[in-house]
């Protein structure tokens, strides 16, 4: 699709991956958009970038109208915010942190895809692109519920597809791995982005956001329902 001018919203855009993907859209002439519960650190990114920035939590439903509202409609939305919440193993979970997961992960991708299946099937035209994480593929302990989050992602995707087709709507789930974000930090866990000569091996925002944009630029009668980007570095074994 064109994304000169396209309408374009990037969840979760604050920082990592969301902030990489937002900037080049942006460089790719998209109008784009970009949400996040921290405000401050949304304006911030948006700042710099030169995007639109409107504080949302992808959870809500209200919070998907306001910003669809505010658009004037949309062309293109990537479902990237995510929270891992406590990795710690199911037995050591609470209610809420689990219920927090799901939400973020799952439930806010389904209620934004419904908002702008609604606006995109009646267009004829749009593309979304959903996250998940290698974490959907296989297992690892201690990561069950963030895994079944987006391993849900993913097979919604999947379903979500063939109900967009006929309208001409593109949707592909993609699942990277290792990367240059703060991901680690936030769920208090140790790994590869932690090490900075393993660090720069992995996906940088930016290198996602040029796959985001190839998948975009990709010719109309053709689709990409899944694609999956690992660093060389890492070693999954067995796959």
């Amino acid at each position: 699709m064109q994304l000169e001018g396209a309408k374009t919203l990037v969840t979760g855009g604050g920082s990592g991956y969301g902030k990489g993907i937002a900037k080049v859209l942006k460089q790719a002439g998209a109008e784009v958009w970009i949400t996040g519960r921290n405000r401050e650190k949304l304006a911030k990114a948006a700042a710099e970038i030169g995007v639109h920035a409107i504080g949302a939590d992808a959870s809500k439903g209200e919070d998907w109208d306001r910003v669809i509202a505010a658009m004037g409609g949309i062309d293109i939305l990537v479902n990237n915010a995510g929270y891992g919440g406590k990795i710690v193993p199911v037995a050591e979970q609470q209610d809420e942190d689990i219920l927090s997961v799901i939400e973020t992960n799952l439930t806010g991708v389904i209620l934004g895809c419904s908002r702008a299946a609604k606006i995109m099937c009646a267009q004829r035209s749009g593309a979304i692109i959903n996250i998940s994480s290698v974490c959907a593929l296989y297992a690892w302990p201690a990561w069950s519920v963030y895994t079944a989050a987006k391993a849900g992602v993913a097979k919604f995707s999947h379903g979500l597809y063939t109900e967009l087709r006929p309208y001409n709507v593109h949707v592909t789930c993609l699942t990277p791995s290792w990367g240059q974000t703060g991901f680690n930090r936030a769920a208090s866990i140790s790994g590869a982005s932690e090490d900075p000569a393993k660090a720069s091996q992995c996906t940088s925002p930016e290198e996602l956001g040029m796959i985001v944009k190839n998948i975009l630029e990709t010719p109309d009668h053709l689709a990409i329902p899944d694609l999956t980007v690992q660093p060389m570095i890492q070693d999954i074994c067995p796959m």
